[in-house]
């Protein structure tokens, strides 16, 4: 277990890393630029750089970590990635089934082999689906997340590159709105932000807005129009309790 600076979630387990570029949320992936680094200082899991690769060896992990936590998996990677066997996949979420005292949040953008998938695993109460939808083009992913068995069904537009407008959340559970960090981030527009904030607001769902983003984002921080929005699921209230 690695303890997270991600704001919406405490811990990461990465059975898989490595990924491919497959949209504009893409372009300044920080994951490839720290399995770099990681490769470069001789870290084991990281041999094969960005490559996608499985880790059977951190498989069972979870089961060891004896305190509840919010772990986000495969933070350095996307579990839905075509190069990652449905077996290994399915494996992963056995153990995710067995560690019930902890939260799983899943993020991908791989949004049509999760559709295609979903009905041949097992989807227990503490996993939680997501997809990214960093800009309109993207929104499409919604609605194959929408049918998903997942308890919490969210969505991160992380990095936010545009506006997304009149977007249908039903059966959606959480919206994550940030900008994008570190070398070549894009500017986030505040009009963007408070649409989409509108749009959380008349369907009820939770809001969340993570960072600005930008080159420092220590700096830039995390209010928006004077206050944080540290929204999240009821369920979670019931997981920590």
């Amino acid at each position: 277990m690695a303890s997270s600076k991600i704001e919406w979630t405490e811990s990461t387990w990465n059975p898989v890393t490595g990924c491919t570029k497959i949209s504009a949320g893409c372009a300044n992936c920080y994951a490839e630029r720290m399995a770099k680094r990681l490769h470069a200082m001789g870290q084991a899991n990281y041999a094969n750089g960005f490559d996608v690769t499985m880790h059977p060896h951190v498989l069972e992990h979870p089961l060891k970590w004896k305190k509840p936590q919010v772990i986000f998996v495969n933070s350095m990677s996307d579990l839905f990635h075509d190069d990652i066997p449905l077996d290994f996949i399915q494996q992963i979420f056995d153990v995710m089934t067995r560690a019930s005292w902890h939260t799983f949040q899943i993020l991908t953008k791989r949004a049509e082999r999760l559709a295609e998938l979903a009905p041949l695993l097992n989807w227990p109460d503490n996993v939680w689906m997501g997809v990214t939808v960093e800009n309109a083009d993207c929104a499409y992913r919604i609605d194959h997340l929408r049918n998903v068995s997942s308890v919490i069904r969210f969505l991160s537009m992380e990095p936010l590159l545009s506006a997304v407008e009149d977007m249908n959340l039903d059966n959606i559970d959480w919206v994550i709105v940030g900008g994008e960090s570190g070398p070549g981030a894009h500017p986030m527009e505040k009009q963007w932000i408070r649409n989409i904030r509108k749009q959380c607001r008349n369907a009820k769902v939770p809001f969340f807005f993570k960072q600005w983003g930008g080159i420092n984002k220590k700096k830039t921080g995390r209010l928006l129009d004077g206050r944080f929005y540290d929204e999240m699921p009821v369920l979670i209230e019931a997981v920590g309790s």
